[in-house]
């Protein structure tokens, strides 16, 4: 068996998209367990101007039509064998829909992971050109799909609500603890810090909220600082936010940081938070909890569950700012009265219990074998 995934971009794990993330990271471990497996990138710039690999990644040049195949990907396709299994990453990408069409008439079966796109928040937005898009296109795409894989339940519930009939299949993705991760200590600094890591998407990931919810709790913890890591086009409508609710001296922004600067701030943390109101399963939650950092997260991270059976954390019910501020403040109290120790531990067993990538790649190749026969 042959494993092809196939994604927009060039899968670059040092950019602030966590599709990148998920499809380098699941390439690495199924080459790592010997499986035969290579990436197919559709990007504006065939340069191949990223990170060493230990997979190989072809690139086709994007067209100037959102649905437009490029040059050379049928014949790709046409030179592949009967045995090879294609794995489209990403929602509402209009070439997706082509591919899969070609993929049918050349009788080859196709998983399809959209990547939290269908999570009943995410559909607000843009609600009537998605509800168009999915009926004229989407639809048929995931129809076509011999499993639609989904990360997490909130995707799966939305998926459900959209189209019945399909065969959904949810499987996290794994994420390696590694021993040369510079490891929280947990230490009772002089400054409380909360961090936020990813992308600047002020409404999707929550970043009002926290920023609202932050400025009343440094009244009660005036130790308290918050960082945010990470970039993009909104981050001044939030350093704005930040200096309208008069904690600009409180709050942090560094930039994107990646590899080892990234971990290195990382591990300084006494609290991490991810407060979104969509996600798919975001990849920074269990980098932070891998260097034993406890986590403050929304359910709409799909993370929650596993966060409560660890005690690895806090878990809100919903991005609002009373919620946002009792966390924080639950949070903080655990700080005072665990010791360090205990509280790296449960983060980091968080990761190897239900994120172990022997046992994901199991039931991804179960997935696979699925789906060819």
């Amino acid at each position: 068996m042959e494993i092809i995934h196939i994604a927009l971009g060039k899968v670059n794990p040092q950019r602030m998209n966590g599709v990148n993330k998920v499809v380098f990271n699941l390439a690495t471990e199924q080459s790592r367990a010997g499986l035969s497996v290579s990436v197919w990138g559709i990007s504006a710039s065939t340069v191949h101007d990223y990170p060493e690999r230990n997979f190989t990644t072809v690139l086709f040049e994007k067209k100037k039509s959102p649905f437009a195949i490029p040059e050379g990907f049928l014949e790709a396709i046409r030179s592949t064998s009967p045995e090879t299994v294609f794995h489209l990453h990403g929602g509402f990408i209009p070439v997706f829909y082509s591919i899969a069409r070609v993929l049918q008439s050349e009788n080859r079966r196709f998983i399809f992971t959209p990547h939290g796109s269908y999570n009943r928040i995410a559909w607000r937005k843009s609600k009537l050109a998605k509800t168009v898009y999915f009926r004229l296109f989407e639809r048929r795409m995931l129809q076509r799909s011999a499993v639609v894989h989904v990360l997490g339940k909130s995707e799966s519930e939305g998926l459900n609500y959209l189209l019945k009939g399909l065969n959904v299949q949810r499987v996290p993705y794994g994420f390696e603890l590694g021993e040369s991760f510079p490891v929280n200590s947990n230490t009772r600094n002089e400054d409380y810090i909360i961090g936020f890591c990813g992308r600047i998407d002020v409404y999707t990931k929550g970043l009002d909220v926290l920023l609202e919810a932050f400025g009343r709790f440094i009244t009660e913890n005036g130790d308290a600082i918050l960082w945010i890591i990470g970039d993009g086009p909104e981050r001044p409508s939030l350093e704005a936010k930040a200096a309208s609710l008069g904690i600009t001296e409180k709050v942090k922004f560094w930039g994107s940081k990646y590899g080892k600067e990234k971990d290195d701030l990382l591990a300084k943390l006494q609290l991490f938070v991810h407060p979104s109101r969509n996600e798919g399963l975001p990849t920074a939650v269990l980098e932070a909890a891998s260097l034993g950092i406890p986590c403050l997260v929304s359910e709409a991270t799909n993370l929650g569950d596993e966060i409560r059976k660890s005690e690895a954390g806090v878990v809100i019910a919903h991005t609002t700012t009373n919620e946002m501020l009792e966390g924080l403040r639950s949070a903080y109290a655990a700080f005072e009265v665990q010791s360090p120790e205990e509280m790296k531990i449960r983060s980091r067993s968080m990761v190897a219990d239900f994120f172990n990538w022997t046992v994901i790649l199991r039931d991804f190749n179960s997935i696979y074998q699925r789906a060819l026969a």
